[in-house]
């Protein structure tokens, strides 16, 4: 039985696909609150599952920075729950973080062996949960994600679902072309977390789809699979001023994976294809 909080997001969207041959509990808000601990035990110990798969977060990055309390209640606080409900009863716990925990220079592709220096609150929040999840259990995984891609039409309302969205009613799309990162498809996500889990090898992973890009390079692909006739111009960060400081790369290699020899991830370029090709179905 795997229990999973936050079954209703991007990522979630995906898990009776993949996880189709186990037993799943899937619960969202308000049915599991996670900043609820009395709520968080009630429903473990009622489904007894074997593992949680913890993919309830406040995700907003600028909502995290104006709402700090509420970044470190629900990404922090929420987590310290969960891990000691699995602790409670003996579950193995999955934790999904994001490769936004570092702070990177332009060029920067960082490793699990790479120290984090995260800039803003949301990464903050993640990385204190990754350091709870550490400090309390012994049979754990944390997964970092890349820029978070996925949902379809009904659910994306991240930077692919917004250039798809704009490709449809612009003719030119400003697109920043100073940061960098590692694409990850929810479903290749999720694929990967499966697969791991099943070797029993605990711990800290990477996983992203292969390779690095700009945001602006994501874009360009996207009205070149899309067919549209958009054109797509470069800009500095300094267009789109935000609240939250985001690093110059948070580019991610799967590193760990690749010296274990068994990274199950396929390129950013397929990955956006293919989620590109089954948009709004």
């Amino acid at each position: 039985m795997i229990l999973v909080t936050g079954a209703n997001g991007m990522v979630g969207s995906y898990v009776k696909e993949i996880f189709h041959d186990v037993e799943l509990a899937l619960t969202d808000i308000p049915e599991m609150d996670v900043t609820n601990k009395d709520l968080v035990f009630s429903l473990v110990a009622k489904y007894k599952p074997t593992t949680v798969l913890h993919l309830a977060a406040e995700t907003n990055v600028d909502k995290c920075e104006s709402e700090i309390d509420h970044a470190f209640r629900t990404n922090a606080m929420g987590t310290y729950n969960v891990a000691l409900a699995c602790q409670k009863f003996n579950a193995v716990m999955i934790y999904i973080s994001t490769g936004g925990v570092f702070n990177g220079h332009a060029g920067q592709i960082h490793t699990e062996f790479d120290s984090p220096a995260p800039l803003n609150i949301y990464s903050k929040a993640k990385y204190e949960g990754e350091l709870i999840v550490r400090d309390l259990l012994h049979k754990y995984y944390i997964f970092r994600a890349g820029w978070m891609i996925g949902g379809g039409s009904a659910k994306d309302k991240k930077f692919v679902g917004k250039i798809i969205e704009l490709c449809k009613t612009r003719d030119e799309i400003e697109v920043v072309n100073d940061k960098f990162g590692s694409p990850t498809f929810a479903r290749d996500f999720l694929r990967g977390i499966n697969k791991i889990i099943k070797t029993g090898n605990f711990g800290l992973y990477h996983l992203a789809n292969t390779g690095v890009c700009s945001r602006y390079e994501i874009a360009l692909e996207i009205v070149k699979l899309l067919g549209r006739e958009v054109m797509i111009i470069p800009v500095s960060s300094d267009r789109f001023p935000l609240p939250a400081q985001r690093a110059a790369s948070e580019a991610i290699k799967n590193y760990k994976l690749d010296l274990l020899g068994i990274n199950p991830m396929p390129s950013w370029k397929q990955a956006l294809e293919e989620y590109i090709k089954e948009w709004g179905t």
